[in-house]
């Protein structure tokens, strides 16, 4: 083999094993953001995302939302979700997942835990008892955020999702379908822009996130029959 040859294929190798190690090693930077959310163009109210590290390899994820105005009909009270966590290969995977929409009775509530070495999920949803088989791969409503960002940050689109909503499993494609500068509260923004969606579904989830932020999302809509219902942009960012 020639010497050239030789120490090109010996540096792709070498940035191989680097990507490869990079994408195990990723996680994002604990953060606070604060959203203001719309719904069917109306402001609705405000939306926090919070992720904490708690241990070597654990952490805690928690949205918080509170409507405003005629909005309070829908939502009464603050809603909260919130998952507990653990990086696994570079890959987030959830422990604990809850989601409490504030008012006395627990007919909105959802509780679950992930038992992974009996690839179950066991808890309550909407006061019905949950039990379920879980693939490998399986995330709670919070936690697929972070796995979208963990594949957005190292390459790993498309890709397809499986995350347990309440009493079922649900699998979701993930995709990069462009990038655009975006102006934001934070500034002026270079976004690449993910999509996701479900077979068969007419809803259609569309995120924007920033490289430069480690994939925060700083713009999402939830569109049905490609018309927005549902959108979130960044207000404000805090990183500890």
């Amino acid at each position: 083999m020639r010497p050239k040859l030789a120490s090109r294929l010996a540096l792709c190798t070498a940035l191989a094993f680097a990507a490869a190690a990079g994408a195990a090693d990723w996680a994002p930077r604990p953060f606070h953001a604060t959203y203001a959310v719309q719904w069917k163009g109306l402001n609705a109210g405000t939306s926090t995302l919070e992720l904490r590290r708690t241990g070597e390899q654990s952490w805690s994820y928690v949205s918080r939302n509170v409507a405003r105005g005629i909005f309070r009909i829908a939502i009464p009270d603050a809603v909260t979700q919130s998952s507990e966590l653990r990086y696994r290969d570079g890959a987030p995977q959830p422990l604990r997942y809850r989601a409490d929409d504030g008012g006395e009775a627990t007919d909105r509530d959802v509780s679950l835990d992930f038992d992974w070495a009996q690839m179950r999920v066991t808890g309550r949803a909407e006061d019905a008892a949950v039990d379920l088989p879980v693939p490998a791969d399986a995330q709670d409503p919070m936690s697929v955020q972070l796995a979208q960002m963990h594949a957005a940050a190292t390459g790993g689109t498309p890709v397809r999702f499986h995350t347990v909503d309440k009493d079922e499993v649900k699998a979701y494609d993930f995709v990069r379908t462009g990038s655009q500068k975006l102006a934001t509260a934070l500034g002026e923004l270079d976004t690449e822009i993910y999509e996701s969606r479900r077979d068969g579904s007419s809803r259609l989830i569309r995120i924007w996130m920033v490289p430069s932020l480690d994939y925060l999302p700083v713009r999402a809509e939830r569109r049905r029959d490609g018309k927005v219902e549902f959108a979130m942009a960044i207000r404000s960012l805090r990183r500890d």
